[in-house]
C-alpha cells in the first residue's frame, strides 16, 4: 500500500482491541493497522477466578482470529522487546523489527512482588490463564492427598491464604470458600477443615471503594467463612509459612493479589516520563508527553480511573478517533474526558455488590448485572453466536488451541 501509514498496536488486552475494531471500522483508505501480541488470544481477566473454581478456560480465553476475522488488522505474535520512539522503531523477541507511524502502547500491568523474600518463589500468581489453571491444579493435588498425609501436616495443607483485599483478592477468596468445600467433599474430608484467610493491609477491604460497599462484602465474606485480617501485610514467605508482620501462619497456599504495576517494558523506553506510580504521563489526547505519534492507553496511563477494563477500553475507543482526526486534517480533536467506571464485586456464585455512580445493587441482582456486563462486552468484540458461547458457562471456541488444552485436571 503505498503511502500508507502504519498505526502499531502494543498489547491485545482491553485497550489494544478497542483501538484495533475502531480503526478497522473507521476504514481508513491510507492506514494499515498491526496488532502485535505475545499470545494469539485475549483473556478476559474479570472471570479468571472461575478458572480456578471449575469452569473452562475457554470461558476466558477469546483466540485473535475469532474477534479480527474479515478486520483489516494484521495480527503478529511476538513479544516487544525493545522500542525505539526516535527512530519509530520496536524489535521483538522472534528478532523481528517493525516500524510505524503511530504506536499506541497497550500493554497493561503485571505483578508487583515489592521485594518481599521467598513471595515470588512461592506465592501463586493471578494474572493469566496458565497462572488459574496453576492454582487449580495445585488445590486438586493437596485436596487429593489430604488424608494421606501426616495429621500435623493436614492444617497446613488446609489451610489457603489470600493476599490482598481488592476487588480480585475478595472475588477470589469467595468463590474458593464455596469451592474448597465441594473439594473436601469430593475427597471425603469434613469441609470445615478448610480454613481461608484474607489479608490486607488497609483498615478495611476495598480500600478504593466507598465504605458501605465494603462493609456489605465483608459482611458476605463472613457468611461464607472467610476470616479477614486488616491492617496485616505478608513480610516473608517460604515453603511451610507466610509471614505477616506480627503473625505466622502454616501453608503451602498462598496466592498473591495485592501487588500490580505497569509493564516492565515501559521503564525500559528512552523518552518517556513518570508519574510517582511510574505510569507514563500523557497529554489531553492520551500521547505521550513530547511525542505527538506515540499513545499509551489502559493501566499504564496515568490518567483518572487506570486500571480498570472500562477505562482501557474508552482510552482505546478515544485514541482511534484521534488518529482518524490526524489522518484527516482539518477536523477537530476533542480532549480526552475520563469516564468514571461502575464497579462489580463477585463474591461466590450468585452474589455480586455493584455500583454504579451513587446506585448500589447487592446479591442476585448485582449478579445478574455483572453478567450482563460481562455479556454485553462479548457482543462488543465478537459475532453474537460466538459471544453467546463465550458468555455461557462450558462453551468452547477454540478446540484446538494449545494455551486452552493444558494438562487434565479433576473437575
Amino acid at each position: 500500500m503505498e503511502n500508507s501509514k502504519k498505526i502499531v498496536i502494543v498489547g491485545g488486552g482491553f485497550g489494544g482491541i478497542r483501538a484495533a475494531l475502531d480503526l478497522a471500522g473507521k476504514q481508513l483508505p491510507n492506514a494499515k493497522i498491526i496488532l502485535i501480541n505475545d499470545k494469539p488470544h485475549f483473556e478476559y481477566h474479570p472471570a479468571l477466578y472461575r478458572v480456578v473454581t471449575g469452569q473452562s478456560p475457554l470461558e476466558v480465553c477469546i483466540p485473535l482470529r475469532e474477534i479480527f476475522i474479515g478486520k483489516n488488522v494484521e495480527i503478529l505474535e511476538d513479544t516487544i522487546i525493545k522500542v525505539n520512539l526516535k527512530e519509530k522503531l520496536l524489535k521483538g523477541s522472534s528478532d523481528s523489527h517493525y516500524s510505524f507511524d503511530f504506536l499506541i502502547l497497550a500493554l497493561g500491568s503485571e505483578t508487583a512482588y515489592f521485594n518481599i523474600p521467598g513471595l515470588k518463589e512461592f506465592s501463586f500468581g493471578f494474572k493469566s490463564i496458565n497462572e488459574a489453571l496453576r492454582l487449580k491444579k495445585h488445590l486438586h493435588e493437596f485436596f487429593n492427598i489430604y488424608t494421606k498425609v501426616a495429621p500435623e501436616e493436614r492444617a497446613c495443607r488446609a489451610h489457603i491464604i489470600v493476599a490482598g483485599g481488592g476487588a480480585s483478592g475478595t472475588e477470589l477468596a469467595g468463590e474458593i470458600a464455596i469451592y474448597s468445600k465441594k473439594f473436601a467433599r469430593n475427597y471425603k474430608f469434613n469441609p470445615s477443615l478448610v480454613t481461608i484467610d484474607l489479608i490486607e493491609a488497609a483498615a478495611r477491604l476495598l480500600p478504593a471503594l466507598p465504605d458501605d460497599i465494603s462493609k456489605k462484602v465483608e459482611n458476605r465474606l463472613h457468611q461464607l467463612r472467610v476470616n479477614i485480617f486488616l491492617n496485616q501485610t505478608v513480610v516473608k514467605e517460604d515453603i511451610k509459612e507466610a509471614y505477616l508482620k506480627n503473625m505466622e501462619m502454616k501453608t503451602k497456599t498462598v496466592i498473591w493479589t495485592a501487588g500490580i504495576k505497569p509493564h516492565h517494558l515501559y521503564s525500559q523506553i528512552k523518552g518517556l516520563t513518570f508519574d510517582n506510580k511510574r505510569r507514563v504521563m500523557v497529554d489531553k489526547f492520551l500521547q505521550a508527553q513530547k511525542w505527538n505519534n506515540v499513545f499509551v492507553i489502559g493501566d499504564a496511563a496515568s490518567t483518572p480511573y487506570a486500571g480498570m477494563a472500562q477505562t482501557a477500553i474508552h482510552d482505546g475507543q478515544f485514541v482511534a478517533k484521534v488518529i482518524e482526526r490526524k489522518l484527516f486534517s482539518g477536523r477537530q480533536i476533542h480532549p480526552y474526558q475520563p469516564k468514571p467506571p461502575f464497579y462489580a464485586i463477585p463474591v461466590g456464585s450468585g452474589w455480586a455488590a455493584v455500583m454504579i455512580g451513587n446506585l448500589r445493587f447487592y446479591g442476585k441482582i448485582g449478579w445478574w448485572l455483572r453478567r450482563i456486563a460481562d455479556l454485553q462486552f462479548f457482543l462488543s468484540i465478537l459475532p453474537w453466536c460466538k459471544a453467546i458461547s463465550a458468555f455461557q458457562s462450558g462453551k468452547t471456541l477454540c478446540e484446538s488451541c494449545a494455551i486452552c488444552l493444558p494438562e487434565e485436571v479433576v473437575d
